[in-house]
């Protein structure tokens, strides 16, 4: 894949969802998406409407996670919770499957919360004049088997879900070229995936774009952007 640094950029969510994370560190990773231009920040719901505020004007949206980062809360709460993040300011929302639900075999269960999750996304956004919420689905790669992932990417898919995304960052491993190559064959086209844990290199993230995400989670962003402006991409 040929790239350009500023093209690049624009694969980038800047992350902080570390629970140390003070307001402080929050405006500065919005200061270093909008130098940037990264596609997003993803910050903890409570810091919602502080990124939103801080990146008003600029090309740099607002995502959030929702029941992070183990997506064992009730249904009702996280709806709840999608509605909060919208009305806040959030336009991208990364949403934890119920793992445990999902393990236990009650795939049903599993694929009702998710497709109700996109209509409560859908219907908030419209009332709150978002055209473009985007929904994510996490679902914790490292705790499934090939077969599971597959079937994980089949239901996320029939939900209505925008993306898959592999990995919480908290789990036992982050994202693989393998895994991101088996959900982007799995996945229908309209369904994008998004790579995110462990990422630390230039030469790491390109690899995860080359094997099929369109989109990465990453903690690491600016010395990565530093890397790429070294000569790592063109201009």
């Amino acid at each position: 894949m040929s790239m350009r640094v500023r093209e690049f950029a624009k694969t980038v969510d800047h992350t902080l969802l570390k629970p140390d994370a003070t307001e402080g560190n929050i405006r500065q990773l919005c200061q270093e998406a909008a130098i940037h231009h990264f596609a997003a920040v993803c910050v903890p719901p409570c810091y919602v409407k502080l990124a939103t505020k801080e990146l008003h004007g600029t090309d740099v949206k607002v995502a959030t996670v929702i029941s992070f980062p183990f997506g064992t809360d009730k249904t009702g709460v996280k709806a709840a919770a999608v509605r909060e993040a919208i009305v806040s300011g959030a336009s991208e929302l990364d949403v934890v499957m119920n793992i445990s639900k999902f393990l236990s075999g009650e795939f049903a269960y599993v694929a009702e919360e998710l497709a109700g999750l996109n209509g409560e996304v859908s219907a908030v956004a419209m009332n709150n004049g978002l055209n473009d919420a985007v929904l994510k689905i996490i679902i914790e790669t490292a705790y499934l088997s090939d077969k599971m992932k597959r079937l994980a990417v089949q239901i996320v898919a029939a939900s209505g879900a925008d993306f898959i995304k592999t990995s919480t960052g908290f789990g036992p491993s982050g994202a693989t070229t393998e895994d991101i190559a088996l959900l982007r064959e799995e996945a229908p086209e309209r369904l994008a995936v998004k790579a995110s844990g462990g990422i630390r290199t230039l030469e790491n993230a390109l690899d995860l774009l080359n094997a099929g995400a369109s989109r990465i989670g990453v903690s690491n962003s600016v010395a990565i952007m530093q890397e790429a402006k070294r000569g790592g991409l063109q201009e």
